[in-house]
């Protein structure tokens, strides 16, 4: 798919709705490098939150994850279209990502890590409450969430943090990508803990 395909399919979503997307426009190539960076073939399976047009999907599977092993979680149903189409072997599940705790393991192992694009600036603390425990749930002891914010500070908030145990470290900026990008690899302050 073109980018001016994935750009105009992301504007349609925004204008649907601007609270689910969260921007304008997909991530660029440099925050797509950048989120995807830290991961090796000992994360796999992988989990990617709100992949929209799958810009991220696409850095995945270029450091060679398989598409079989990403299960991608998207609420909006044309972009869920979309990814299946582009995507065929990757799981992919039309659902809110907060609903992911209610969720049966999404791989025959959990997975190591999960990629989030999700907007979490305009969600309520409760559900990005629900999005942190639901993703932990679907993780190994020791797995990462890396999350991208367009403030230089962690959107995830620091009630739900401490709830739920978790700890935040900047992994660094994409200046290139507009606007640009900042990612956050979010844990467990204490390895193997299971969120109940």
């Amino acid at each position: 798919m073109s980018a001016t395909r994935d750009r105009l399919l992301f504007l349609r979503a925004w204008v649907r709705d601007p609270a689910r997307v969260g921007a304008v426009a997909p991530s660029g190539r440099a925050l797509a490098n950048l989120i995807t960076a830290d991961l090796t073939p000992a994360d796999l399976p992988i989990i990617e939150l709100g992949p929209g047009t799958g810009a991220f999907t696409e850095a995945l599977i270029a450091r060679g994850v398989p598409e079989q092993a990403l299960a991608l979680v998207e609420a909006d149903a044309s972009f869920a279209k979309n990814l299946r189409t582009r995507f065929p072997r990757a799981r992919v599940l039309t659902m809110d990502a907060a609903q992911l705790g209610g969720m049966n393991p999404l791989f025959d192992r959990p997975a190591g890590a999960a990629v989030s694009g999700l907007p979490l600036l305009s969600m309520p603390p409760a559900t990005v409450a629900a999005i942190m425990r639901g993703a932990f749930r679907q993780m190994r002891p020791g797995g990462a969430l890396y999350q991208f914010t367009y403030l230089p500070r962690c959107p995830v908030p620091a009630v739900v943090m401490s709830q739920l145990g978790l700890e935040a470290t900047r992994i660094g900026a994409a200046w290139a990508n507009l606007p640009p990008g900042f990612v956050f690899r979010i844990r467990n302050r204490a390895t193997g803990v299971r969120h109940s």
